[in-house]
């Protein structure tokens, strides 16, 4: 990964954030700062690929697949990857 010292905030962005905010908020008046947000983002990603990994061998490879995002999925037999880049 490379350090920026900026993070561009695209509309696509934006709007992600946005949702993300909500979810991370206590209640409907909450504003949590970003980097909570961003925080807790890599948390669930980080989190998702070791649940994805530890059910492999207890679970069908159909019923792992199912949990399968846009940006982690798990290719049977093969190896957990990042889809985004």
């Amino acid at each position: 990964m490379t350090r920026r010292t900026s993070l561009k905030i695209t509309d696509d962005r934006q709007r992600l954030l946005d949702e993300a905010s909500t979810i991370v908020a206590s209640d409907q008046h909450d504003d949590p700062p970003m980097s909570d947000v961003l925080d807790a983002a890599l948390t669930h990603l980080v989190e998702s690929e070791e649940n994805i990994y530890s059910a492999r061998g207890e679970l069908d490879p159909e019923t792992i697949q199912r949990f399968n995002t846009s940006v982690l999925g798990l290719r049977y037999r093969t190896s957990v990857e990042s889809k985004w880049r």
